[in-house]
């Protein structure tokens, strides 16, 4: 049974997912459906598979190094203090992992919470002329960082 995770790399192949930020040879990296943390990421696998077990080594390798590059990008852009990397596949069976700013002014209730404690219902959705700029610049330094072309 197709899952979101499938359906948003349908998407990004077809050209029409407005959240996607670029293709990389692992998948493609897409803004997070909201914005509580500025420059929430994911990194999409294509093709999409259950888990990081599924993967060849090389194909897992390549996944997790281009996930750190990601990282690396949404550091220089965002300022954050650190990163928070999460791969559940609890609700979608399909491995994605999610990238996390952590920010220094976050509320001190929350700070060191892992990010499901956010209200998500309450967040900033993904705004496609708000986030622009932001996806932007993360593709512009994933270019600079050589991992897309």
């Amino acid at each position: 049974m197709p899952t979101l995770i499938h359906q948003r790399v349908r998407a990004c192949r077809a050209g029409t997912y407005p959240k996607l930020i670029a293709s990389v040879s692992s998948g493609f990296v897409v803004l997070g459906d909201v914005q509580f943390l500025r420059g929430y990421c994911l990194l999409l696998p294509d093709p999409v598979v259950r888990g990081l077990n599924d993967m060849t080594a090389d194909v897992r390798r390549t996944f997790l190094y281009e996930m750190t590059v990601v990282g690396d990008a949404v550091l220089a852009v965002t300022g954050a203090e650190h990163l928070n990397y999460e791969m559940l596949g609890n609700v979608e069976p399909a491995l994605h992992a999610h990238v996390f700013p952590r920010y220094a002014d976050e509320p001190k209730d929350l700070r060191t919470k892992p990010v499901w404690m956010y209200d998500w219902a309450a967040a900033p959705p993904f705004d496609a002329d708000r986030d622009r700029a932001l996806m932007d610049a993360i593709a512009s330094e994933l270019k600079s960082r050589g991992l897309i072309t």
